[in-house]
């Protein structure tokens, strides 16, 4: 008689195991490992990022200081194009077009701007190249004296239609052959309270 009775207690204690493993996570499912193989990594999205010109924005009656990151960084390349004679590598340090089409009243702004200042500056960079004479590419470029003789122009005063800081005769100062020697910048104006090249040479 005892067989009869531990029989049905053997089986329902072998389905509640069973259970238990299934509850548990000991078997899992087809639906847990189809949803496991479908699971993705997450997507990582990178911002964008977009770069605006300052020549594009409007002026500011910020004077600029005599130094500053973006302006040594200017200066350096400037002083590059010189010991090189390679005036578009000082190109950055030049007033840009898209600024100079807010300040002039000519009526092709851009035309003169490349026509006129850009091909004066080419003319000026190898002057000033010749300036540091015959060893230029050995010269060392040592920094840049900016007078406190800034003054704001406003506009219709130098056939303008914007206004900006403007200075002049501003000294570069190099070193070659243990001497020192300064190249002057004839003009800087200012856009957005930093200074730029407009005349590297006589203004003409």
């Amino acid at each position: 008689m005892s067989h009869i009775f531990l029989r049905p207690t053997l089986l329902c204690f072998t389905l509640a195991l069973a259970t238990i493993a299934v509850a548990c996570g000991g078997s899992p499912s087809k639906s847990v490992e189809a949803d496991a193989t479908t699971t993705s990594a997450p997507t990582t999205v990178l911002p964008t990022t977009t770069t605006v010109h300052p020549g594009t924005l409007p002026q500011t009656e910020e004077k600029p200081p005599a130094t500053s990151t973006l302006f040594d960084t200017h200066m350096k390349a400037l002083a590059d194009a010189i010991i090189t004679n390679g005036p578009t590598k000082g190109l950055s340090s030049f007033f840009p077009v898209d600024a100079y089409k807010q300040t002039k009243k000519n009526t092709d702004p851009a035309a003169d701007w490349k026509n006129r200042l850009i091909a004066n500056f080419n003319v000026d960079v190898t002057n000033a190249n010749k300036l540091l004479g015959p060893n230029a590419a050995s010269a060392v470029f040592q920094g840049i004296d900016v007078p406190n003789t800034a003054i704001w122009v406003k506009p219709g005063e130098e056939y303008n239609v914007g206004p900006y800081w403007r200075v002049f005769k501003a000294q570069m100062v190099f070193s070659v052959d243990k001497k020192t020697i300064r190249v002057p910048i004839e003009s800087m104006i200012s856009w957005r309270g930093q200074w730029y090249v407009v005349h590297l040479g006589k203004i003409r």
